[in-house]
Parts: C-alpha cells; sequence; structure tokens
C-alpha cells in the first residue's frame, strides 16, 4: 500500500481483467504481468518510485537497532555496532529496496519487541500505548508476527516470576504487589487491544467480527478435512462457529491461503544440488550461515561466548541481566523455529528475515571488549 501512493500519484494505466476474489485465488501474479503489459517502459519508473517509498522501513530498522543497542549494552558504541550491521547487512540491502513485506516486517518486529522491553522495565500507560502502536505496525507488516500477541503475555509472566516467590512478606507488601500486577496486566491487555485496533483499522475493519462458521477455507486443516485446495469450514456445524472473530476478514483469509501453501505447494525445494518435493528441517539455518557475512558470523561467535561468559561469572558491571536477553532473543529464535518446522517446502531465505535485526542486537555485546573499566 506505501508503494503503490506514489504510483497513483504519477498516474497509471490499469487492467484487471486477471483479478478473482474466490478463496484461495491468487491473481497477484496475473496482475502483475497486466500492469507491466498496458504500462510498458514507463513500468521501470513506476517500479523505481514505489521502491523509494519502501526505504523508511529499512531506516526505520537501522535505528531501532540503535536505539535498543545503545540502551540494553550502554554505550553508544553497542549502538553503533548494531546499526552499521543493519545498514550494510546484504540481505537487510537486498529485501529492503524491494515492494514486498519482509524489511518492513523486519523492522517493526525489533520495534515492537524494544517497546514492549522498555515496558516490562517501567510499566507505564504512555510506554504502553508506544508498545501496542508498533505492535499493531508489526501484525500489518506480516502474519508472522502474530505470534506475538500470544508469547508478550507469556514474556511477561516470565519477566514478573520472581514476584511471585518472595518469602516472608507483609499483608501491606503483598497488597502493593498486587496493585503493581494488576496494573500491569491492565496495561498489558491495553496493549493487545491498540495493536488489535491498528490491524482492523489498516484493514478498514471489513470484515472484523464475521463469525467462524461464516469463512470458506481451503486448506486441509480449517475446511474439515478435504482435500486441500477443496472449500469448506469445519467449524460450520460447532458451537466454536458461533464465535465472531476479532480480525479483519481478508487477514484470516490470508492465514488460511497461506496454511494452503504449507500442504501443498506445488513446487519442489533446491537446496546444494538437490531438488524434493517438501523440505529441509536445517534450510533456513544454512541458508543463513552462508548468506551471512563471515565478519558478522565472526562478531555473532564472540558476543555469544561474552554473554555466556558474563552471565556465569558476572565479571562486568551493568551488564543485562538473563531476563533482558531473553527478551531480545526469543522472538527471533520461536521465527526461526516456526519457519523451520513447515518442511512442506523450503523457499526463500527472506522467511527469517526478522531474525537478523534481533541478532545484529545482540551483536552488540562485543562493544564491552572496549570497555575494560567496566569490568569488576
Amino acid at each position: 500500500m506505501t508503494a503503490a501512493l506514489p504510483v497513483m500519484v504519477a498516474g497509471y494505466e490499469e487492467d484487471w481483467s486477471n483479478f478473482s476474489e474466490h478463496p484461495g485465488a491468487r491473481p497477484v501474479f496475473g496482475l502483475g504481468a497486466n500492469f507491466i503489459t498496458v504500462n510498458g517502459k514507463r513500468s521501470f519508473w513506476l517500479f523505481t518510485i514505489a521502491r523509494w517509498a519502501c526505504i523508511p522501513f529499512s531506516i526505520f530498522g537501522g535505528l531501532f537497532c540503535f536505539f535498543w543497542s545503545r540502551e540494553l549494552w550502554g554505550n553508544n558504541l553497542a549502538g553503533l555496532i548494531s546499526l552499521t550491521l543493519w545498514c550494510f547487512s546484504p540481505n537487510i540491502l537486498a529485501h529492503g529496496e524491494l515492494i514486498a513485506t519482509d524489511c518492513a516486517a523486519t523492522s517493526f518486529g525489533v520495534g515492537a519487541t524494544f517497546f514492549f522491553w522498555r515496558w516490562l522495565k517501567q510499566p507505564t500507560y504512555k510506554r504502553a500505548i508506544a508498545a501496542g502502536l508498533l505492535l499493531g505496525l508489526a501484525q500489518l507488516s506480516k502474519m508472522t508476527w502474530v505470534i506475538l500477541f500470544g508469547l508478550w503475555p507469556l514474556l511477561w509472566l516470565f519477566w514478573i516470576r520472581k514476584q511471585f516467590f518472595i518469602p516472608h512478606v507483609t499483608n501491606c507488601v503483598k497488597g502493593s504487589l498486587f496493585y503493581n500486577l494488576s496494573t500491569q496486566l491492565i496495561q498489558l491487555s491495553t496493549i493487545l487491544l491498540i495493536a488489535l485496533w491498528l490491524l482492523n483499522l489498516g484493514y478498514a475493519f471489513d470484515g472484523t467480527m464475521t463469525q467462524l462458521k461464516d469463512f470458506t477455507f481451503i486448506s486441509t486443516r480449517l475446511n474439515g478435512g478435504e482435500e486441500s485446495g477443496n472449500h469448506g469450514n469445519r467449524f460450520a456445524n460447532s458451537w466454536i462457529g458461533e464465535i465472531p472473530v476479532p480480525f479483519p476478514k481478508q487477514y484470516v483469509m490470508g492465514i488460511d491461503v497461506q496454511q494452503h501453501d504449507f500442504e501443498d505447494f506445488g513446487r519442489p525445494s533446491y537446496l546444494r544440488g538437490t531438488w524434493k518435493d517438501g523440505g529441509w528441517w536445517y534450510y533456513y539455518l544454512y541458508g543463513l550461515a552462508v548468506k551471512t557475512p563471515l565478519g558478522t558470523l565472526v562478531l555473532l561467535l564472540l558476543s555469544t561466548i561474552l554473554v555466556s561468559i558474563q552471565l556465569f561469572q558476572h565479571q562486568i558491571k551493568h551488564f543485562p541481566s538473563a531476563q533482558d536477553i531473553a527478551i531480545l532473543l526469543i522472538p527471533a529464535i520461536l521465527v526461526l523455529i516456526m519457519v523451520s518446522a513447515h518442511l512442506e517446502f523450503n523457499h526463500h531465505l527472506r522467511y527469517v528475515l526478522p531474525v537478523h535485526g534481533f541478532a545484529f542486537i545482540f551483536i552488540g555485546a562485543v562493544s564491552f571488549i572496549f570497555y575494560p573499566s567496566e569490568s569488576r
């Protein structure tokens, strides 16, 4: 949508003859060919200005990396290291100039988790609103981040878990603790509701609160066990089907189409000279290894060693806690596991592009090598 704005201002010819909106339809490829046919050589200019419009997404990602790394590791050098890695990453450069959702999803995923971490450290309504807005933008960028709706409450429980095991506290302290946790729970609910509202706003609330039974699905998991590609709804005759879905209709149907791809993609996967139906559990790990510069991998190894030693020996003052590092790494690890678990097909490293931002911030830990005065 962002890429389309300058094209609409510049003017263009259109041909919607290949458009279809039946369940499971993927008309974008035919529409793309039609667009180039009717606009001719001018298509190159239209694509150029459309790509320019997407550059800010990459800039936001770099800024999020800088500010989170600087705040997490406590020095400007850490922020500069993370920012430099972002700006010169071949994968970020490759996808940041495309009319695609991956770089925006990477940027807003990092930004949303950054603001959520800041809220965990100092729960206020101001920080909760900021986290909710960034979470909403992450949801609008790509459906991958729908996992954050479930992950963030779990991370909050992980963050406050020690408060449940404080021995020998007075009733006054218990009351204060209960009040603080209740306030945080209200703020967390506010975060999720703001994100849900912004997601629906991005779709103009089209089909929001449609009952589950009124959808037509094509994936085997949702169409009631029919062959993948056939229409159906496993919830049509159950009480669950009466539940209104708080997501836009096209968002839900998009999830169904993606699930259908996981079940029957129709194209083989390729890795190291081998074609086959299905994929490899290590495909994306291998892809990250061979498509990440060796210098970045070395820095990642150094930061892993440094953080591991520090968490066990506590030699550096003001070093982030294990909780801080967990909030940083868990979303990236979960994305990598979730994508790798779909073995029906393996295509495109961009599916795990969101991992990069979190990794660059983690690498900011190497800045402590240049701050020996911070050691105990």
